[in-house]
């Protein structure tokens, strides 16, 4: 049989390829005669992924609510994918920069507009049944937003916003971390004792945050940013996809979460607690914590202002 010039080109290639490597093309071509077609569901290991989702109790509910938060992490997932090739990137242009942004932008507002699936997609008398099941679970445990954070700003900017004037970049990592704003919302605020949630959560991640957060001490996405070109850091284009990501991650996903514990803990104008024993009035709200991934590319009056939209969201009827 005649071979194409085309495929004997592509013959030589792989063999070269191969030889520089010191594996035998012949060896790999006959691996690639003896396995079998790809399928979809092999490719992406569909009866796996389906066979996750494993409920406690019997309400039909609680499957819509693990399937959401697998969603979630996968979403978390392709942003920590897109940050990673931020902080490792040489090239300091804002071209690049920007299309890593708009796709980290694409994925929140994805993960924003569905959260419509858990505010108004299950029913509130199944779901205080079954999240008693759950205790002490509560996705404030999720490990991969945290790494989300560490990877786009310092630490100091994590600090609670009630004791971040006292810390600075020379602060010790560990003191930083010690304060760092979320784990305020899983200690009682009169003992100062922290719930089994938070010491189950610290004593699993840990060493995986402090890790990360060593790795990229001078590398995290908001100062990648401060050492771009003077010419290159001033593209307003760069600028607008960087606040709508700040906006994106720390006004309107929590301000989604906010509405959702507004729906489902709330009874008879009571507040119930979270199922980790979070303290999810404090914690939500985003014009509380006033995180901010990037502050110099915000004025004095934004950051003053930062969240307020959650006052309008509380006393909004449809959310209570």
């Amino acid at each position: 049989m005649e071979i194409k010039p085309e495929i004997a080109e592509r013959i030589h290639q792989l063999e070269a390829k191969y030889k520089n490597s010191g594996q035998d093309l012949g060896a790999y071509l006959d691996g690639l005669l003896h396995q079998r077609y790809l399928t979809y569901w092999d490719y992406i290991h569909l009866d796996t992924l389906l066979s996750l989702q494993i409920p406690r109790t019997h309400f039909p509910d609680e499957e819509i609510f693990i399937m959401y938060h697998q969603i979630t992490e996968l979403y978390f997932k392709l942003i920590i994918h897109e940050q990673k090739q931020i902080i490792d990137d040489k090239l300091q242009t804002a071209s690049f920069f920007i299309t890593k942004i708009d796709r980290i932008n694409r994925y929140f507002k994805a993960l924003i507009t569905s959260f419509e699936v858990m505010i108004n997609g299950m029913e509130p008398e199944q779901f205080l049944q079954y999240r008693m099941s759950l205790l002490p679970a509560s996705g404030f445990q999720s490990a991969q937003y945290r790494m989300i954070e560490l990877y786009a700003t310092p630490l100091e900017n994590l600090v609670h916003s009630s004791v971040r004037h006292l810390y600075d970049e020379g602060t010790s990592m560990d003191t930083l971390y010690e304060n760092i704003y979320w784990k305020k919302g899983a200690t009682d605020k009169d003992t100062g004792e922290k719930t089994l949630t938070l010491k189950q959560f610290e004593y699993r991640y840990t060493p995986r945050f402090m890790r990360i957060a060593n790795e990229v001490k001078n590398s995290t996405i908001y100062q990648k940013y401060q050492q771009l070109p003077g010419r290159e850091k001033e593209n307003p284009a760069l600028t607008e996809a960087m606040k709508a990501l700040d906006v994106n991650a720390n006004v309107n996903w929590p301000l989604m979460h906010l509405g959702s514990a507004y729906r489902y803990l709330r009874k008879d104008n009571n507040t119930i607690e979270a199922s980790g024993g979070t303290n999810w009035r404090d914690y939500l709200p985003p014009s509380f914590q006033k995180v901010i991934f990037f502050p110099e590319i915000w004025n004095r009056e934004e950051k003053s202002d930062w969240g307020k939209e959650w006052v309008a969201h509380m006393f909004n009827p449809e959310n209570k």
